[in-house]
């Protein structure tokens, strides 16, 4: 069900999503199972983000795939994925329009040039790449979750992983009556 995973960063490897289920970082609660996947290095993140490495820029990408084998329809809205440290650090999740921004715009770099040019020195812009629209088309979206489906997308945190560290889950509610489901604490070693 998940639009990231039909879309490839590398064509060669095409990204694809397992069941929750084959996951070993995974937690089920209430007939509701969640992998959490951390990719910390950069041959991890090849498949599904190509060239673009979040890792080099301190943001750990986490996938986070849902199956839904309830009778009831889950609401996602209000889905909140904290990333915990070993020593009990809780960081939030960065939404994916942010990664791009996390360590500011850069300084232009200023050239002058022994020649006078028209319209003064020259300015040399970096190009960004935490700014690739793959960040975004790899992000968890999912808003409601059917029975019998799966949902899957990543997660951005500003941290390096660091194991024992776990994941931790809450905000997933029955939508017909809005009861919000136990919590996940998943151990991503």
């Amino acid at each position: 069900m998940s639009i990231a995973a039909g879309l490839a960063a590398d064509k060669d490897q095409p990204f694809q999503v397992e069941p929750a289920a084959s996951y070993p970082s995974k937690q089920t609660n209430q007939n509701v199972t969640i992998a959490a996947v951390p990719y910390s290095t950069s041959e991890a993140t090849k498949s599904p983000f190509g060239k673009t490495d979040p890792n080099k820029y301190g943001i750990l990408p986490v996938l986070l795939v849902i199956q839904n084998d309830t009778k009831q329809t889950l609401s996602l809205e209000r889905i909140r994925v904290e990333y915990l440290t070993a020593n009990g650090d809780k960081l939030q999740s960065t939404p994916p329009r942010d990664v791009p921004y996390i360590h500011g715009t850069g300084r232009p770099d200023y050239r002058t040039s022994p020649i006078p040019t028209v319209g003064g020195p020259r300015v040399k812009r970096s190009k960004n790449a935490l700014k690739s629209e793959v960040i975004d088309v790899r992000a968890f979206s999912a808003r409601m979750l059917p029975p019998g489906q799966q949902a899957s997308g990543f997660f951005y945190f500003q941290i390096a992983h660091r194991p024992p560290s776990r994941i931790y889950v809450t905000g997933l509610r029955e939508a017909a009556s809005g009861n919000e489901l136990f919590y996940f604490e998943i151990p991503v070693d």
